[in-house]
């Protein structure tokens, strides 16, 4: 079974090398295509043996829209030479329990006969300013997220959109929903607080540039969203790994959305009230 894993970034380095180790190991450093936004000698330094593409980084019109269609097309034509093409952002790591899945292959193996995967989605947070080091082991309180239960994967040309896959209309309310067990997207985007700050700016300067078509809210008042991110995530109920997992998975796999209006299968985006701590296994990935 041949797999490829794509991401697009702008610097945001720190992520980038998580994600880089994590799918080299699994698929190869030759399956992984990295999309930069810009010229970046330094990315091709941090992901040795991996295809670079590069992209003009001058407009950012239709920032997101015109994003989601160059991958997907990218996507597609990757399609023709891979079994299976997985694409995440550069901060999001799909993870696995290793009781139910030998790695990422084996992930797919076991369910071939599903067109798309969705993983459960989580947040992996840096508590507090002091709390730094490596994901998964220094690092480990997390809160599922509807937000982030994203369609990660496919096998036939369709095109993933608004976290979900975009369908046929003919097919929106019959197209398989598969989010299985043990199977997460972890997002690092909280997971260190020096590499958010950064990037923050970097969201803020897009987000506030002359343009029609930019990102929205979320990257406009990048700062205020997360000061109030780390507060809610702080009050919120600890229950521990076993029954958030079991609980997380029931509440977000159940009913997903069919949007009409897009033509998109995806998650249902609700508040989630609890945290957790990862099972120290999360290490060994």
């Amino acid at each position: 079974m041949r797999i490829a894993a794509i991401t697009m970034v702008y610097r945001d380095y720190w992520a980038l090398a998580q994600w880089y180790r994590h799918y080299a190991a699994q698929l190869g450093a030759a399956n992984l295509y990295i999309v930069s936004h810009g010229s970046d000698p330094k990315i091709s330094e941090l992901c040795p043996g991996s295809s670079v593409i590069t992209i003009p980084r001058e407009s950012f019109d239709g920032f997101d829209r015109e994003r989601s269609e160059m991958l997907n097309a990218f996507q597609l034509a990757l399609l023709k030479v891979y079994d299976w093409v997985l694409r995440t952002d550069a901060d999001e790591l799909i993870c696995w329990d290793p009781q139910r899945y030998d790695g990422l292959a084996d992930v797919f193996a076991q369910n071939a006969e599903f067109p798309v995967l969705t993983a459960l989605g989580m947040d992996l947070v840096a508590m507090s300013p002091s709390t730094v080091g490596e994901p998964f082991q220094d690092v480990r309180d997390a809160g599922f997220s509807g937000h982030y239960s994203k369609a990660f994967a496919l096998r036939i040309p369709a095109g993933l959109n608004l976290h979900g896959v975009k369908v046929a209309p003919r097919n929106l309310q019959r197209f398989p929903f598969h989010m299985p067990k043990g199977l997460f997207l972890v997002h690092l985007k909280y997971a260190n607080r020096e590499a958010l700050f950064d990037a923050n700016t970097v969201r803020h300067q897009v987000a506030t540039s002359k343009g029609i078509g930019l990102p929205g809210t979320a990257w406009k008042e990048a700062y205020a969203e997360t000061e109030n991110f780390f507060e809610t995530f702080e009050n919120k109920e600890l229950l521990p790994w076993d029954d958030a997992e079991e609980q997380a998975h029931a509440f977000f796999s159940d009913k997903p959305s069919r949007i009409e209006r897009y033509s998109v299968i995806k998650t249902r985006v609700r508040k989630w009230p609890y945290r957790t701590v990862l099972p120290n296994w999360f290490a060994t990935l």
